[in-house]
């Protein structure tokens, strides 16, 4: 999806600073650049139009031969390559951030998953970005007429008007007239700027107007965000589709990790002890006869192996999903969780239901993570947990009194766990300066 820098706004600053800050407005580098996307605006308009008739009428006219389709692919292949220039322009000269559409060919290809140009041509003409593009070539051109008119005229007389006491001196000595003239008629009658009240007043004006202009061009250039993010960028559709892509990924890594850990867990520990048990069972039938003694001990001691092993199957168990959780919920499971954490913790749940099952599976095992790290990285010395519901989503707060530090870096366990939430639709935020503490916030779905 896209996304928009915000620049500066006239009139979004505290109130002590808002005459300085509009004095200074005309003077921003904002200002320019707005400015100069505006008059850049109506020859790359006169181009992207011209391009966009010529090419659809020519391609229309042709469509009674084979040659029409060619061409009407070619037109909206053009549109689209004028609509990178015009994202280029919006991101250097309006810091707007747009997304590139979805690709005319996706990963699989065309219709059963060919490629070649027929299917590139045909997915060309069924693609609504490509005519989104024809749509904003088609109107961008009387809006930038507009605008232009607009800025060129706003700019011009605001500068001219107030610079007016230092150009003036030229129409007496050049022109042979006392000042710039307002209006005259064929009668010798005529009005001019000449005397110093409306040389003043004349200069007042500019200033006016100059301090106006930077409403006006962020006012014009808005209109231009919309169309560029609503027309040149990825559809709504597109863009939920790449982000389930995405998500979906995350999910299928994430469920591979875990049945790796699970068969690792389950080699190197369980199914390790009951191999040896097996073999110590086997050595103690065989000395069953020559050695009572030696057997029983041995059996006994496999016994000891048996309760080992169940206990590491139980905490296989509970690392899939816990038992607790699903016959009593939330709040229990946290509490069980907490007490087995090697840092005091408070478990506080307020929640007037219980969330879809997958929904409360995420909860504990972010829990659960946040608390290891806690153990084993925070050097905290107590932690609180506190989980509820506003509106339809379920808000956890994880917070420790540790050294801080902590962040969602490439790599961290964190960035994994904010890349599993994300999958889901949820939101991980980190608030964990150097020296502590730290409060982790994670934002779920109820549903």
């Amino acid at each position: 999806m896209a996304t928009a820098y915000r620049p500066y706004e006239p009139g979004t600053e505290p109130r002590g600073h808002l005459v300085p800050a509009a004095l200074k407005a005309p003077f921003q580098a904002r200002v320019w650049r707005e400015f100069l996307y505006l008059v850049i605006s109506l020859p790359m308009a006169v181009l992207t139009f011209v391009y966009t008739i010529t090419m659809l009428a020519l391609g229309a006219g042709l469509l009674i031969t084979f040659l029409g389709v060619p061409v009407l692919g070619a037109a909206l292949a053009g549109c689209r390559a004028l609509g990178v220039v015009e994202r280029a322009r919006a991101r250097a000269l309006l810091r707007l951030e747009v997304a590139e559409p979805e690709p005319v060919l996706g990963r699989k290809g065309g219709r059963g998953g060919k490629r070649g140009p027929v299917a590139w041509v045909g997915a060309l003409l069924r693609s609504g970005t490509s005519w989104r593009h024809v749509i904003y070539a088609l109107i961008h051109l009387p809006w930038a007429l507009f605008s232009f008119t607009f800025a060129i005229a706003f700019t011009s007389y605001g500068w001219g008007f107030a610079t007016y006491p230092l150009w003036r001196w030229v129409f007496p000595r050049y022109v042979d007239e006392p000042g710039l003239q307002i209006f005259g008629d064929d009668h010798g009658r005529a009005f001019y700027l000449d005397t110093p009240f409306e040389i003043a007043a004349t200069c007042v004006v500019g200033v006016l107007v100059l301090l106006l202009t930077p409403w006006v061009m962020r006012a014009l250039t808005s209109v231009d965000r919309i169309m560029v993010a609503g027309l040149l960028g990825p559809s709504r559709l597109a863009s939920r589709v790449w982000e389930l892509e995405s998500d979906r990924g995350t999910v299928v890594d994430t469920a591979a990790a875990d049945l790796r850990r699970i068969e690792r867990d389950l080699h190197d520990g369980a199914q390790a002890r009951l191999v040896a048990l097996a073999m110590d069972l086997g050595l103690a039938k065989e000395k069953l006869d020559e050695d009572p003694e030696a057997a029983a001990k041995m059996v006994d001691e496999a016994h000891g192996e048996v309760k080992l092993a169940l206990q590491e199957l139980r905490d296989l168990a509970r690392g899939i999903h816990p038992a607790i959780l699903t016959d009593r919920g939330l709040g229990p499971a946290l509490s069980a969780l907490s007490a087995r954490c090697t840092v005091p913790v408070t478990v506080t749940v307020e929640l007037p239901e219980r969330p879809a099952p997958a929904i409360e599976g995420i909860a504990y095992f972010t829990v659960s993570e946040l608390l290891q790290n806690i153990s084993k990285h925070s050097g905290a010395r107590t932690a609180e947990v506190d989980v509820w519901r506003t509106d339809d989503r379920v808000l956890l707060q994880i917070t420790d009194d540790g050294r801080g530090g902590a962040g969602t870096s490439a790599g961290s366990g964190l960035a994994g766990l904010a890349e599993r939430i994300d999958a889901v639709d949820g939101v991980l935020v980190v608030d964990s300066p150097p020296g502590g503490p730290t409060t982790v916030t994670a934002e779920l779905p109820w549903r």
